[in-house]
C-alpha cells in the first residue's frame, strides 16, 4: 500500500483509490451532482426495479437533486455505516430552521435514495422537528427498498441527526 507521501501529490479534492496490487488511480470529483444519462436511465431503472426498489426510490437515486456540498454550510458532519457506506451532511441553518441540507454519499443506490429523501423531509423544518425524523418517515417517502438495503435508511437518519447534534453542541467540522 502506498504511504501518505504518495497520496499527498494529488490535487485537493481528487479521489484516490488504492488497489490491492498497490497501484493508485486518480479519479476527479464530479463538479455537479451527476445524473445518469437518459439513454442509460431506462436500463438502470429496470435493473433497480427488478432488485426491489420502488419507482419513487429510483427517482431519488437517478435525479440526485440534493447531492453535493454547501459552500456556506453552518455544519458539516460525516458518518460511516456498518456496511461501509459513508454520508457527509452539509447543514445550513437560519433562524432555528433547516434552510438547506446536502449529502455527499459514497454508497449504493439505497443509501443515495434515502439521503435524497431525507433532505426533502426536513428542509424548512425547525431543528427539533428535523431531529425527530425517523426511519419510517423515509421509508414512507421512498416507498420500498430491497430488504438488504433497509439499513441505508437508518444511516441517512443517523447522519442527519449527528449533523444537528454537532451543530447544537458546537462539535464537528465548521467550514
Amino acid at each position: 500500500m502506498p504511504n501518505s507521501e504518495h497520496l499527498d501529490r494529488f490535487d485537493e479534492g481528487a479521489y484516490v483509490i488504492a488497489f490491492l496490487d498497490c497501484k493508485i488511480k486518480r479519479i476527479e470529483p464530479m463538479s455537479e451532482p451527476q445524473q445518469i444519462e437518459s439513454k442509460d436511465a431506462g436500463s438502470v431503472r429496470e435493473m433497480l426495479r427488478s432488485s426491489g426498489y420502488a419507482d419513487r426510490a429510483i427517482d431519488y437515486y437517478l435525479e440526485k437533486k440534493n447531492m453535493g456540498s454547501l459552500a456556506d454550510a453552518d455544519q458539516v458532519s460525516e458518518l460511516t455505516g456498518h456496511c461501509g457506506d459513508t454520508m457527509k451532511v452539509y447543514l445550513k441553518v437560519k433562524d432555528g430552521r433547516v434552510e438547506d441540507v446536502r449529502y455527499q454519499v459514497l454508497g449504493c443506490p439505497g443509501a443515495i435514495a434515502s439521503a435524497m429523501a431525507a433532505v426533502e423531509l426536513v428542509r424548512g423544518k425547525t431543528l427539533e422537528e428535523a431531529k425527530r425524523l425517523r426511519d419510517a418517515d423515509i421509508f414512507k417517502e421512498i416507498v420500498d427498498l430491497p430488504d438488504q438495503k433497509q439499513h441505508c435508511i437508518r444511516l441517512s437518519v443517523k447522519a442527519l441527526q449527528k449533523a444537528i447534534e454537532d451543530y447544537a453542541g458546537g462539535n464537528g467540522e465548521r467550514p
